[in-house]
């Protein structure tokens, strides 16, 4: 049985990537291995708790002695990186804990991965020559577009958070160890997730709250920020597809091709909410309030996803529409 670390895994994507995997590949013993921050929510993991080929663990990957004892006790042969501070209002207000784990947490996992695998630059220890490093980035490494064009693979890094500059130096590290040691490892960079298992400080979880708790429903600026939203399925598909047939070295970015601005976000989901849940009196929509804009809010972000879909066949399956309503309808069922 081949053991696969996953980083991350009781977070938003990690939580919605885990059960997925284990379910598709009961051939590979899962590694969890979580800080279980305020971000991280083992209940969204119960349906894995009974799995034979997984297991969790909590614990910083920040910590070496800690990592480099998962890889010997489980002789780990792959590693899916999805753990990283990921709020960019957070990163603007600490951002610290932001180099530390996203910048110095990366180059842990990397740098014991390496000597699990490898015996010196591009000599691979025998039984070892397969073992992948995949590592989740964002968009947001990318900076801001304008009213057109879209982010490639080759797009030139311009983060404008301290979010998204950590996240550039992670890119950066897993690059070094492709092009230095010759390391197997691919990288994705992804648009804007949604989907069930959504931290409640994300925008969409933002609004359904705000909408049933009949609060404000807060809009940063004028609403016009654009953001290419991907439902967290396909991505986990997507990442499912890379690691297992990515080209070596490779960046591929996923996206979901559905460009909305955060006003058009709020009203399809007070729209929504309208029909299945309606208020007493008047409208949700009745409840948007704007605020002052976030400190170098970028503009604009949407993915060319083109590499991943002609090289991989990957394409995405749920249109916002039909994602949204399912999305809500797990918030409305209580979870």
């Amino acid at each position: 049985m081949k053991s696969i670390l996953v980083t991350g895994g009781a977070g938003f994507i990690g939580s919605n990537f885990v059960p997925y995997f284990a379910e598709k590949y009961p051939d590979y013993f899962i590694i969890n291995l979580d800080k279980l921050t305020y971000a991280g929510n083992l209940e969204n993991l119960k349906e894995c708790e009974s799995l034979p080929n997984y297991v969790f663990v909590k614990g910083d990957i920040c910590d070496e002695s800690l990592v480099k004892s998962l890889f010997v006790k489980h002789d780990i042969k792959g590693v899916i990186h999805f753990a990283a501070e990921s709020h960019v209002d957070n990163s603007i207000n600490g951002p610290k804990a932001f180099i530390k784990t996203n910048v110095m947490g990366t180059f842990n996992l990397i740098e014991n991965a390496r000597q699990h695998w490898m015996t010196a630059p591009h000599q691979f220890r025998k039984g070892y020559e397969l073992c992948r490093f995949h590592h989740i980035s964002t968009d947001e490494v990318y900076g801001t577009l304008g009213e057109t064009g879209l982010f490639s693979e080759t797009t030139a890094y311009a983060p404008n958070s301290p979010y998204s500059a950590s996240k550039a130096g992670s890119d950066f590290i897993v690059r070094a160890y492709h092009h230095t040691y010759g390391m197997d490892i691919t990288t994705s960079n992804c648009s804007n997730n949604y989907g069930p298992k959504q931290h409640s400080e994300k925008l969409i979880p933002t609004i359904i709250r705000k909408c049933l708790g009949e609060e404000p429903i807060p809009v940063y600026g004028n609403g016009k920020n654009v953001r290419d939203w991907l439902y967290v399925l396909d991505h986990c598909k997507a990442i499912d597809l890379i690691f297992h047939q990515g080209k070596s070295g490779e960046t591929y970015n996923v996206g979901g091709h559905n460009e909305r601005n955060n006003l058009q976000i709020v009203n399809t989901v007070c729209r929504i909410l309208d029909q299945k849940k309606p208020r007493k009196k008047g409208f949700y929509t009745d409840l948007i309030n704007f605020v002052p804009d976030r400190p170098g809010h970028d503009l604009r972000y949407a993915i060319d996803a083109k590499k991943l879909e002609r090289e991989l066949g990957w394409k995405a399956k749920e249109r916002f529409e039909t994602g949204i309503v399912k999305t809500i309808m797990w918030y409305l069922a209580g979870n």
